[in-house]
């Protein structure tokens, strides 16, 4: 039985203390509401300012930042954990879409991850496997592991992409390789409808993925 993929979300698991642009965004958002207080605008943005606050002070006093993205970013794809989880926000999935699309469009790859799981499971979006595997393409590049196990499934299942064996194969044995342990269960399960051609040529594509840095796959 292969195991299914891996369906939930990433947490923020960063590398130095989210800093001053977290802060000054929610500053600025604060001040505009005492400035326009009355507008409909102003709501906006004391909501905004209260979820940026709390996502730094409330939600995750351990925040830290990846150096090489942007500040930008880790607040969106932040924001967008909130609304996944419901954390100071009403839960809202299609929200959480918009800040993780945000972000992934960056190229902030656990944000890229959490959409392509939102597109698969088609909460509070239209469920699109092809899309799922566009996003899933373009975390697995950056070595997200969870994106090239759940890349294995899709190949696997024929879910966005035409059913191929030998690519389901490659993308676990790469996954396992990085540590995903259900990658090693489903691809020694696969192996036994594989031929040994099969196997060959998937080992051999894993290696030529691995060189490439798992660009272009």
């Amino acid at each position: 039985m292969i195991f299914n993929s891996s369906l939930f979300r990433i947490k923020p698991t960063f590398l130095i203390p989210i800093k001053l642009i977290t802060i000054a965004i929610a500053i600025k958002s604060f001040f505009t509401f005492h400035r326009d207080f009355g507008y409909i605008s102003s709501m906006k943005n004391i909501i905004y300012s209260i979820v940026l606050l709390c996502s730094l002070f409330c939600a995750a006093p351990s925040y830290s930042l990846d150096l090489n993205k942007g500040w930008v970013a880790t607040a969106q794809y932040n924001l967008g954990l909130m609304y996944d989880n419901g954390q100071g926000v009403l839960q809202d999935y299609k929200n959480a879409a918009k800040w993780y699309k945000l972000a992934a469009e960056q190229g902030y790859a656990s944000a890229q991850y959490n959409l392509g799981v939102i597109y698969e499971k088609g909460d509070g979006l239209v469920q699109d496997y092809k899309t799922a595997v566009k996003w899933y393409k373009l975390a697995a590049e950056q070595g997200d592991t969870p994106a090239q196990y759940n890349l294995g499934l899709m190949y696997a299942k024929g879910h966005g992409v035409i059913q191929d064996n030998i690519y389901a194969h490659m993308w676990w044995n790469i996954s396992a390789s990085n540590g995903h342990r259900n990658a090693v269960k489903n691809r020694d399960i696969i192996m036994k409808r594989m031929t040994t051609a099969d196997i060959s040529t998937a080992q051999k594509l894993a290696r030529e993925c691995v060189r490439k840095k798992y660009k272009g796959c």
